[in-house]
């Protein structure tokens, strides 16, 4: 067991307050500090300090121990690669509209751009390796998504409840194929208009939310959204696609789960998120960044309706698990008023998120987590007791493998 040391990201999104609050800093923060990582991602792996004081890269202790700190099952599968990372997620603005690949389309992505000599730093690389990236956002705050395209049914409610005449061909369309396909059809329309019909559609828009609002209509979360991004991206389409997704928000312990293809874009709000080891992002909008059309909706999932929101499975008193059908990693949260064991045969991350905890492997060795702080347990201490720290009730986020 050994105490993490993690990096901040500071990306312009941030919050200047939540994670420098977690990590008892400084707040508000010099700058924005928008996801707290928890792994051995190449770019900003977690250090660890050993029992001899003398902090090493996680990465230098998968690399030169694959099978005991992964075990045989993971190693086996994923060689001394970690395949989960774990993060803190603290937006204070909204984040890329975007879209992950599968296994397959990531394998096939990456090995093209291989191929044809795109250097895997370029701006127009989309593919940074050959693996998928599913996610699954848990919220500690309320947590504001788009995620999913929404029930073509209710999207046509929204569009004709706007009125914007130049609005009205396009959701004409999707009248006529209320399903995935229409769905498909209107999406591609709008995220590909010239500059020039961009230009007339999405003030017209914009007019229309601003009267919904005022108005107090149905979609008015809906439109108050469309207006802040409109603002924050001014002529973009992204903010069009919005129209088409689930408006989501989340309460503590609530969670949803974004499979490949998934579009969706984080608002504000935060999270404890857990995600697959890889840097694969195909972005569709509220971005200076490259957006690839074509291989975006090579990759996106059209399947419509409301995303399921999870709170978690009880397993045991206080220990609830967010299940996905991801082998890369499981989520669990421990809400502890008394002691809990945890047992797996790959290696874990703990990190708590309330109070302060307790931790005491087989061997009888003790680790203190206070607020913000987290821990590595490889595979070699596959069972361990977790207790909290006094009297005080202690909250745990808790990172593992899947299971295949």
């Amino acid at each position: 067991m050994d105490l993490l040391h993690n990096a901040v990201r500071p990306y312009a999104w941030g919050s200047r307050t939540a994670i420098a609050e977690l990590l008892g800093k400084e707040v508000p923060a010099p700058h924005p500090e928008a996801e707290l990582w928890m792994g051995a991602h190449p770019g900003d792996p977690s250090r660890v300090t050993g029992a001899d004081g003398v902090q090493r890269s996680l990465l230098e202790l998968l690399s030169a121990d694959p099978g005991g700190q992964l075990g045989p099952r993971l190693a086996d599968r994923w060689g001394s690669r970690l395949p989960f990372l774990l993060k803190v997620l603290a937006a204070e603005e909204a984040l890329s509209l975007q879209a992950h690949p599968s296994a397959a389309q990531a394998a096939e992505g990456f090995s093209k751009e291989e191929s044809t000599g795109v250097p895997r730093d370029a701006a127009v690389r989309n593919y940074k390796d050959p693996a998928a990236k599913p996610e699954l956002i848990c919220a500690l705050t309320e947590f504001h998504a788009l995620a999913g395209f929404r029930e073509p049914s209710r999207t046509i409610s929204l569009l004709r409840t706007l009125d914007a005449p130049a609005l009205s061909p396009y959701t004409e369309m999707l009248v006529a194929q209320p399903d995935s396909s229409g769905l498909r059809a209107l999406f591609t329309m709008l995220i590909t208009l010239p500059q020039t019909s961009l230009s007339s559609l999405l003030p017209q828009v914009l007019d229309a939310c601003v009267l919904h609002v005022k108005e107090h209509g149905e979609f008015d979360l809906e439109c108050r959204t469309i207006l802040e991004l409109g603002e924050s991206y001014p002529g973009d389409a992204g903010v069009l696609a919005a129209l088409l997704l689930n408006r989501i928000v989340l309460q503590p312990g609530e969670a949803i789960h974004l499979p490949a293809g998934n579009l969706h874009a984080y608002l504000r709000g935060t999270g404890i998120e857990i995600l697959a080891n890889s840097d694969n992002v195909l972005r569709c909008g509220l971005t200076p960044k490259h957006v690839d059309v074509p291989e975006l909706l090579r990759v996106l999932d059209f399947t419509c309706g409301d995303m399921p929101v999870s709170t978690g499975e009880e397993v045991a008193p206080g220990v609830r698990v967010y299940r996905t059908p991801a082998p890369e990693f499981e989520l669990s949260r421990l809400d502890l008023v008394d002691e809990a064991r945890i047992n797996h045969d790959g290696p874990q991350i703990l990190i708590c998120t309330a109070g302060a905890a307790v931790l005491t492997n087989a061997r009888g060795d003790e680790i203190r987590l206070g607020r913000g702080q987290s821990v590595w347990l490889p595979a070699s201490d596959p069972a361990v007791i977790v207790r909290p720290d006094g009297v005080e009730s202690a909250q745990l986020f808790r990172a593992t493998a899947g299971n295949d």
